[in-house]
């Protein structure tokens, strides 16, 4: 049987509702319902063939419906490690309803087993085996499982994403890709795994033509380079820089941008001035731990042999500000980390950190290394909430569990008081020499109505230091203004949910204390390998 046309219910599950990423209430003061918009989904839809019809539901900014159901042929879904939940719910629900249901995306690749309920999986990066999918659907086969060699494919030939099924004024920001993959090879990350260890790029003019997409359908404001490390090659980006600034003049600047890279962004002036000068505005750097050993054990050497302070002030300097993450609970913890890590984050004027107890992934050296030392926990895997912040130490700790966990609770506690949150942003308004002036979007003096008239529901204590701190941006740097707005807007959700994650901490403190605490199981070394071996 062929198959000529096709009509596919794209649906992007859920995430974990009690997540640090889930800015619900910066959402609202700017009228969105999510942060970020699904690019891997609408890249999907762009390769498969243009007479099949495609609709997005995103779960987290929609209701899905028995219309939906009904007028689908077929259903995709997937994602990452945060949504597994709700994408085992989805392929329930398909299966209820003899809707053939297609999986992909990482947590997918990662876990494939846990999703074997699903007609097709699509393990890997799509590009290259989407016609294998769409050939097997066309000949009528009714389940498969089509993988991607990992790190492999040639991101010159993924298409335009269809950024037209998006609805645009739902989100915060929206994504678009210039790389993937990481040169480095820290020990507790996938994307290794995942994409690889060589950073491949897409032309200048790709992107650029993503960008003119993204125009041409009237979006304006914030667009968040979604790559793995923005500089993993630097070459590429150095020639890539020029071609965005010419872009972004011709068109007046209608986009300011956002990235995550590697601390060593620093050393590069000429770098960080082409980034400043094409608008980018802020930066998630992972700098995981202020300890050298760690940072070796773990082999993020990256971050070692430099002045943390200097190298974000740089970065600051630069007009762009720094949002970080914090890890918790390595092997190499000789003693109680809160000290210094608060000292780290208070000496750097980081703002919004991320701080989460380590977590030992599906595909990860750290993950492989934990089950040889029969340390990694058995169980757990099919409900998973994937937030650091609320999940992690999913294996035995070197140092007391309760050590691990009284140290989370302080850091979060000390740095998401009122007093310390906005002092750093005071700190960093500062220092933030912005260039170019924000450019205000529609909706952006609502916002900040909004924002003036909700400060205070954060905790006691919030107005007044968020009064002090944009007096003192008013008058020792106004153009960071907007920036330090950003930032307040965030603690409307990062102060409440901190406070939520400590009683939480203390609450697992707790049952360690008074003996409810057990240790599960643990996987048994044999048994699993086969299934973490490194990606090929």
């Amino acid at each position: 049987m062929t198959t000529d046309s096709c009509k596919v219910l794209m649906i992007f599950p859920l995430f974990n509702a009690s997540s640090f990423w889930n800015y619900k209430e910066a959402c609202d003061l700017a009228g969105a319902r999510y942060p970020a918009a699904p690019l891997g989904l609408i890249t999907v839809a762009a390769l498969l063939p243009k007479n099949w019809e495609v609709r997005l539901v995103n779960r987290n900014t929609e209701l899905l419906t028995d219309d939906d159901f009904a007028w689908a042929d077929m259903v995709m879904t997937g994602g990452m490690l945060p949504q597994r939940n709700d994408a085992l719910r989805i392929i329930e629900m398909c299966r209820a309803s003899n809707k053939p249901v297609v999986v992909g995306g990482p947590d997918v690749t990662s876990s494939p087993d846990l999703y074997s309920a699903a007609n097709f999986q699509v393990l890997g990066e799509a590009e290259e085996i989407m016609i294998d999918f769409i050939t097997a659907w066309r000949n009528g086969d009714t389940q498969g499982v089509f993988k991607a060699p990992m790190g492999k494919t040639d991101v010159t030939k993924s298409p335009l994403p269809r950024f037209d099924l998006l609805k645009l004024d739902q989100y915060l920001h929206v994504g678009i890709q210039f790389s993937r993959g990481c040169p480095f090879s820290c020990e507790f990350c996938d994307i290794i795994e995942l994409y690889g260890r060589v950073p491949r790029t897409k032309t200048n003019a790709q992107v650029l033509a993503e960008l003119d997409a993204l125009y041409a359908l009237g979006y304006r404001g914030h667009v968040d380079f979604v790559d793995d490390n923005l500089i993993g090659n630097k070459k590429a980006l150095k020639k890539f820089l020029p071609d965005l600034k010419l872009w972004q003049n011709k068109k007046k600047f209608p986009f300011e941008f956002s990235t995550e890279a590697s601390i060593n962004l620093a050393d590069d002036t000429d770098l960080l001035r082409g980034l400043a000068e094409t608008n980018f505005f802020a930066v998630f750097i992972g700098i995981e731990s202020p300890d050298t050993d760690t940072l070796v054990m773990t082999q993020k050497k990256q971050n070692t042999r430099r002045s943390l302070q200097e190298s974000i002030t740089k970065i600051h300097e630069a007009g762009i500000f720094v949002n970080a993450g914090f890890i918790v609970g390595f092997d190499s913890e000789k003693g109680s980390v809160a000290a210094g890590m608060v000292d780290c984050i208070e000496d750097t004027a980081i703002p919004v950190c991320m701080v989460g107890l380590l977590y030992a992934l599906p595909t990860t050296q750290l993950t492989r290394r934990l089950l040889a030392e029969g340390r990694l926990f058995s169980g757990g895997e099919q409900t998973q909430s994937g937030d650091q912040c609320t999940a992690g130490l999913n294996f035995e700790t070197n140092r007391p569990r309760r050590d691990v966990l009284n140290d989370y609770r302080t850091v979060l506690a000390e740095i998401y008081n009122p007093v310390a949150y906005f002092g750093r942003v005071r700190r960093m308004g500062r220092m933030l020499k912005r260039e170019r002036a924000h450019k205000m979007i529609r909706g952006d003096l609502r916002s900040f109505i909004r924002l003036l008239f909700r400060i205070h529901r954060a905790g006691p204590g919030t107005a007044k230091q968020f009064w002090r701190m944009m007096l003192d941006c008013g008058l020792h740097n106004p153009k960071a203004i907007p920036y330090v707005v950003m930032t307040s807007a965030l603690y409307l959700h990062l102060g409440p949910f901190s406070r939520q994650v400590v009683r939480e901490i203390d609450r697992e403190i707790k049952d360690v204390d008074e003996g409810r605490w057990h240790a599960p199981a643990v996987k048994v070394a044999a048994v699993q390998a086969a299934e973490l071996e490194p990606a090929a």
